[in-house]
């Protein structure tokens, strides 16, 4: 005999294809009610009516899905089921605001796409400025430029807060209403760019601690992001997590036989990148795998690293360049 059932039934069939009995949900059929019963039918747990036949019938082999003959919907269940499913679509959203991978997807793209506007605002300030005070030493200034562009009310007290000669030309009213308005603007982005990455690191360090203390939480967040969560990042070798972010030039070496890259993003660490050039690939190498042992201990719930275990990998690291202390000769390579 085979027991099946779904939201509404459960019915034992024998052999022959004939009810041998069945159990029909009773209680009060409420959106709610339906939702709570398909979900539990998604986690391939039973219904009360279908545990209540294979208690009675413990001989009776279990089949989830529906045979042929299997009686229709009325129009009150169909109504039913359309309205559980918007329930369970609004219980999936507020599940998936718990999910520490989406959020953190969210916060770094918002970060980048924040950070590319204020580039460009930026720019704009700077290079309108310095239209008309050619004075301005755009390179070195560059930063402090918009903050004084926002804060000064015209024109003329900006020449004065900066300490330079009068123009010869000056911006009309309106113009400077524009340039002024493009500084406020990218003063203001470089806020919410703060406040993000604030935002990032308080998160990052409760859900990747180990991996967050040993490089840092930014770039902890953007390898996670990069290999698509954290799961997926534990299960990578190191020897992907050393290229994440590299992968256009990885595709180039596999399509014209350039030399592989040696290190993706991880470069952006401090240990890599301010390393002599002949030793930062060995430094990748090791610190990828550091990177994997820690992303593993987060998602597995081990013992969280601490400063002690960053320092046993700076001793690494400064044992590299110790004994690297000059680039290779040309018969070595």
């Amino acid at each position: 005999m085979e027991l099946y059932w779904d939201w509404r039934m459960a019915r034992l069939i024998d052999e022959s294809g004939s009810v041998v009995d069945e159990a029909i949900w009773d209680g009060i059929r409420s959106p709610g009610a339906v939702a709570d019963r398909i979900e539990k039918m998604r986690e391939d747990r039973m219904t009360i009516e279908a545990r209540e036949l294979s208690e009675r019938f413990p001989e009776s082999v279990i089949i989830t899905h529906a045979p042929e003959g299997w009686p229709d919907l009325e129009k009150e269940d169909i109504a039913l089921m359309e309205q559980a499913a918007l329930i369970l679509a609004r219980r999936g959203i507020a599940q998936a605001a718990g999910d520490g991978d989406r959020r953190l997807e969210h916060l770094v793209h918002a970060v980048d796409e924040l950070r590319s506007a204020w580039t460009t605002m930026e720019s704009r300030v700077v290079e309108w400025t310095g239209l008309f005070l050619i004075d301005l030493n755009l390179d070195s200034e560059r930063k402090s430029i918009p903050k004084a562009v926002a804060s000064a009310n015209n024109f003329n007290t900006l020449v004065s807060n900066l300490e330079l000669e009068n123009p010869v030309h000056s911006p009309s009213n309106e113009e400077w209403s524009a340039i002024h308005g493009t500084a406020v603007t990218a003063v203001e982005i470089a806020l919410r760019i703060n406040e993000t990455e604030s935002a990032i690191r308080k998160h990052v360090e409760e859900y990747l601690p180990s991996l967050s203390i040993l490089l840092g939480p930014l770039l902890a967040a953007r390898l996670c992001v990069a290999a698509h969560g954290r799961s997926r990042l534990a299960r990578l070798p190191s020897s992907t997590v050393q290229v994440l972010g590299a992968e256009k030039a990885f595709f180039a070496h596999l399509r014209t036989g350039s030399p592989p890259p040696k290190h993706g993003m991880i470069f952006q660490h401090p240990w890599i990148s301010r390393s002599p050039r002949w030793i930062r690939g060995k430094i990748a190498r090791m610190l990828a795998g550091k990177a994997s042992i820690a992303v593993r201990i987060d998602e597995h719930g081990g013992t969280s690293w601490t400063h002690e275990n960053v320092s046993e990998v700076e001793k690494s690291v400064n044992s590299i360049r110790a004994r690297h202390p000059k680039p290779p000769s040309k018969k070595g390579r």
